[in-house]
């Protein structure tokens, strides 16, 4: 059977890697081990979080399901960091697991151009070079152009409980196993990590009375800009905050000769910044005590994931130090947490585009490339997927820079330095982080959606607005003043301003951090006319709008710079401050630009910026 793109693996990087090239017109086959299991959420029942929720944000607004399914089946909605400032807020959700599962199935089978097969590809079919389909377990054979590997932990996956270990890829799960092996004897360079996740329990069970209770916010915000957020009102069920304590770490700690992280059980490379709970003891034993978030998984409060308490350790084990935690004394475990090792593809050897460098047509995309979390995994799933069925299509491939999206640094950090430790997404990892905000996602990548056909005429016609509503009422503020009349004075008074000493420029008053949105519509009534929508932007735009000019000149600069010409015969070992490892890169592929320099993997941004002092300083010697 022919295809343009097979994908393989349905977990949510293999749900968007599917959805957009059949969107987009491509005959799109997903291969998948169970099908029932599609959109499973295989740790925490959420999405988002701080960076997370910008990658969400930003796959929606290009076209992507995530944020949709969020706002369908979401439990309760917050935004975290909400008393910083805006680049660094994010949006969460608690998600029902079933219904969001269920949810993301429908939509699977229900999208055209889109077929689904329950099976396991064993290999891939490959010819001199070029991937030409892919193989089953059935014996099956199924032909196209484009492969998509989104196996995630099932590549090789090994569940480990203390000392029992069960080849799986998810608990109860078969692992890709023989995919791992072949792709092993394509000289794609395989390494080796561990994630884990936490036990579940009996709702029943757990004294929810002596915990901190934790509510959604009490106006919710979708995570969708598909979503209108006057008709929002999701059903919000609380979160629970409990403590370990030095019970919980003496059951922990005399029991790390059999938790597989200490015992050598366990080979591969885990979460720096998600530790299992013996980790966290071993890391931190100086501290009394962790905090533990109690989740609801479903609507109807039967599970709980006790988020916080990740673990390998024995079932026993596991029992005891539950039930040290205060409400959980009479817990009763549904689902054992455990650890998971698996095999990835170290993401140097793919290209931007998430296509493999040795295999023309072959994508990876996920947990597969060496990254964490589902939103992760969902963003590259997207733009592998796009980028397919592009190349199908004859068309120029898209690529998202630094400066246009944090998916654009997600990639670019993956595929140029690779990773040694499941990669998770931070805001810290963005030059650009004041421009990449989640609330201008929409309108910063609405226009990519739109040339791929990802979103619909109405949408698009309401964020078209928005952009033209925010720029029109900019420019208004930019080009109109105020004088410190007395009148004037007396109407900042009675908003609770400071009064005006000279002439000023209504951008610059209005970007004083007490503004708000009700007093920038008493200073300015006209901007009535505007959305809430407009008028939030408007009060993050001019509160930062010397900041974010001053920003987007490093970024006019970063474009400029990377035209510069590398002259030939550069002599890069004598530019002080360029590790051994870049020298050798470049002398061994000469790029002409740097451009070119800042496509070689390893090659960081400090890197080009020494570079290009190096290059206009030799220039200037002439």
């Amino acid at each position: 059977m022919n295809y343009d793109v097979i994908v393989i693996g349905g977990g949510h990087a293999g749900i968007e890697a599917s959805l957009a090239p059949a969107r987009m017109g491509v005959k799109t086959l997903l291969v998948t081990i169970l099908a029932e299991q599609i959109g499973a959420s295989s740790c925490n029942p959420a999405i988002g979080g701080l960076a997370k929720g910008h990658l969400v944000k930003e796959l929606d607004a290009i076209g992507g399901q995530m944020g949709l399914a969020t706002d369908a089946t979401g439990i309760q909605f917050r935004i975290l960091n909400g008393s910083k400032g805006p680049a660094v807020r994010g949006s969460r959700a608690q998600i029902d697991m079933d219904r969001y599962r269920i949810y993301m199935k429908d939509v699977v089978l229900n999208t055209e151009n889109l077929e689904v097969k329950q099976e396991i590809v064993e290999a891939l079919i490959i010819e001199d070079g070029v991937v030409k389909g892919v193989e089953t377990q059935l014996g099956n054979k199924y032909m196209a152009p484009k492969v998509i590997i989104t196996a995630g932990t099932f590549l090789n996956g090994l569940i480990h409980i203390g000392e029992k270990q069960q080849s799986a890829g998810r608990q109860g799960e078969f692992a890709s196993v023989e995919l791992a092996e072949y792709l092993r004897t394509l000289g794609i360079e395989i390494g080796r990590l561990k994630t884990g996740t936490c036990a579940r329990i009996d709702g029943k069970s757990i004294d929810f009375s002596v915990m901190e209770e934790q509510g959604g916010d009490e106006v919710p915000i979708p995570f969708s800009f598909r979503t209108d957020r006057k008709t929002f009102n999701p059903t919000q069920l609380p979160c629970h905050v409990t403590y370990t304590n030095e019970t919980t770490h003496e059951i922990i700690e005399s029991n790390f000769y059999r938790a597989p992280l200490f015992s050598g059980q366990i080979d591969g490379m885990g979460p720096r910044y998600c530790p299992s709970i013996e980790d966290k003891i071993n890391r931190f034993r100086d501290r009394p005590r962790h905090q533990i978030f109690v989740e609801p998984q479903t609507l109807e409060s039967n599970e709980f994931y006790i988020n916080g308490m990740s673990t390998s350790l024995p079932t026993d084990v596991q029992l005891e130090m539950i039930h040290s935690v205060k409400g959980m004394e009479n817990a009763k475990i549904v689902r054992y947490g455990y650890a998971i090792e698996y095999d990835y593809v170290q993401p140097t050897e793919l290209k931007h585009t998430l296509e493999t460098k040795k295999i023309e047509g072959l994508y990876c995309a996920g947990q597969v490339n060496g990254t964490t979390g589902y939103e992760e995994a969902a963003a590259q799933g997207l733009m592998a997927g796009i980028n397919a069925a592009l190349s199908i299509q004859g068309k120029e491939p898209l690529i998202l820079g630094r400066d246009e999206a944090y998916i654009g640094v997600l990639i670019d950090d993956l595929v140029t330095k690779g990773t040694k430790e499941p990669y998770r997404m931070f805001t810290s990892r963005s030059e650009y982080r004041l421009l990449l905000r989640e609330d201008n996602a929409d309108v910063r990548l609405y226009k990519y959606g739109k040339e791929l056909g990802l979103l619909d005429s109405d949408y698009l016609a309401k964020v078209e607005q928005k952009e033209r509503d925010v720029n029109e009422a900019i420019s208004y503020l930019r080009e109109n003043y105020v004088t410190p009349t007395k009148e004037f004075i007396e109407l900042l008074s009675t908003i609770g301003e400071s009064k005006i000493n000279d002439k000023i420029c209504l951008l610059d008053l209005l970007g004083r951090s007490t503004m708000t949105q009700e007093k920038i519509l008493t200073l300015v009534p006209e901007f009535a006319k505007y959305s809430d929508e407009v008028m939030e932007q408007l009060v993050i735009e001019t509160k930062y709008s010397r900041y974010i000019e001053k920003q987007q000149k490093q970024v006019d600069k970063m474009k400029d710079m990377l035209k510069v010409k590398i002259p030939k015969n550069f002599e890069f070992e004598k530019v002080s401050g360029l590790s051994n490892e870049i020298v050798e890169k470049l002398n061994a592929i000469n790029p002409p630009t740097l451009f070119n320099a800042s496509e070689i993997s390893g090659v960081t941004p400090a890197a080009l910026e020494i570079l290009h002092i190096y290059i206009k300083m030799a220039q200037k010697a002439r």
